[in-house]
């Protein structure tokens, strides 16, 4: 609940700060010089760019939800057996011990969305969110029955 919480409010930040740019954009663009209109096409772009980014994200967030909530439904979330340290971070063998279950489960059933997704868990866990993130965005597409790159 505290990250969706943390994710709303950044987010409405984020939403503010794009009016407020835009808003000057705008305003640049209104005084009518051939400077003044080319900073205020350039600062329009900030904006336009991050709600492109804003809403890829926010996007991939809900589907990922949607699948951990199906998952849990169907009783195959992966279960934390994580050993971790005396301040609640995960050990790295532990980490590393998982993620070769599994990557040895996904490669069983390359086709199954439910093994790429606890291997996004595992990759996230192992702190290795790039590969998580790719790992999650395959689940959602053979989930959504979507072609999927090798």
């Amino acid at each position: 609940m505290r990250a969706k919480i943390t994710y709303f409010l950044t987010a409405a930040v984020l939403v503010v700060y794009f009016v407020l740019a835009g808003s000057r954009g705008l305003l640049l663009i209104r005084h009518g010089t051939w400077l003044t209109v080319t900073f205020g096409l350039a600062v329009l772009v900030l904006p336009v760019i991050g709600v492109w980014f804003l809403w890829k994200n926010t996007r991939f967030v809900t589907k990922a939800n949607q699948l951990a909530t199906e998952l849990e439904g169907e009783g195959g979330l992966p279960v934390d057996e994580l050993e971790r340290d005396q301040y609640g971070r995960i050990l790295r063998d532990s980490a590393d011990e998982v993620f070769a279950r599994r990557k040895a489960e996904t490669e069983e059933a390359p086709t199954d969305w439910r093994t790429w997704f606890r291997l996004a868990v595992a990759y996230h866990d192992a702190r290795d969110t790039p590969r998580a993130r790719k790992a999650m965005q395959r689940a959602i597409a053979l989930h959504d029955g979507k072609p999927v790159q090798a």
